[in-house]
């Protein structure tokens, strides 16, 4: 439970640090409506799932005590530890205005046009944004549940379903420009704790593996 706990917030915190996904549903909910937003949101969290499948995939033909996994593992704690203090550098540099422009772009003719168009351009930000592959490969390195069905199925649900929700919030919230404000302030912060606790997640593991 205490892995689950520590994952699940790593994972949450690294969401709330906007990229090419968070500035697309935002874009999409400013122009068509958290309705069509929605599709993007899904197509997001689909393209999310490729990469939690196959990153678990990836490792569950790995055991946990030979070479290859042991330095994948090495590696996902590099890349994660990069990741936070990238995080903790940069806090206060990322700019929510990309968010707002095109507020004004042109409906599409059908809504669920928009709405499968919307989905289509979700699943091509998540899949083709390396950050997604790289970030879910290091967890599931990680974790080190090659073994596991069952952990590695509530991870992976997990993760889907949060990517799915936090979207769908966003695309709801976007739209009021006193959430967009607050969010704008509390940002540095959450960027500087998402760096916090990606650095402590690799350094425990990192530590672990050392002293195995």
């Amino acid at each position: 439970m205490e892995q689950f706990l520590i994952v699940a917030a790593a994972h949450f915190l690294a969401l709330l640090s906007p990229g090419p996904d968070f500035f697309l549903v935002a874009r999409t909910s400013m122009s068509s409506g958290w309705r069509v937003a929605s599709g993007a949101c899904l197509g997001i969290a689909l393209a999310n799932g490729v990469f939690i499948v196959a990153a678990f995939l990836g490792t569950a033909a790995l055991r946990a005590d030979s070479l290859p996994f042991v330095a994948l593992q090495l590696a996902g704690c590099i890349y994660l530890l990069y990741l936070g203090v990238l995080f903790i550098r940069h806090a206060g540099t990322a700019t929510l205005e990309a968010a707002t422009q095109g507020g004004h772009a042109r409906q599409l003719p059908a809504p669920s046009r928009a709405w499968w168009r919307a989905a289509g351009m979700g699943f091509l930000s998540g899949i083709l944004n390396p950050k997604n592959a790289l970030f879910y490969a290091s967890l599931a390195a990680l974790l080190g549940v090659a073994g596991d069905g069952g952990r590695k199925l509530l991870y992976g649900a997990w993760m889907f379903s949060v990517v799915l929700l936090w979207d769908l919030l966003v695309a709801c919230a976007i739209g009021n420009r006193a959430v967009l404000r607050r969010f704008a302030r509390a940002l540095p912060w959450l960027e500087r704790a998402s760096g916090v606790v990606l650095i402590l997640l690799a350094g425990g593991v990192l530590a672990l593996s050392l002293s195995g």
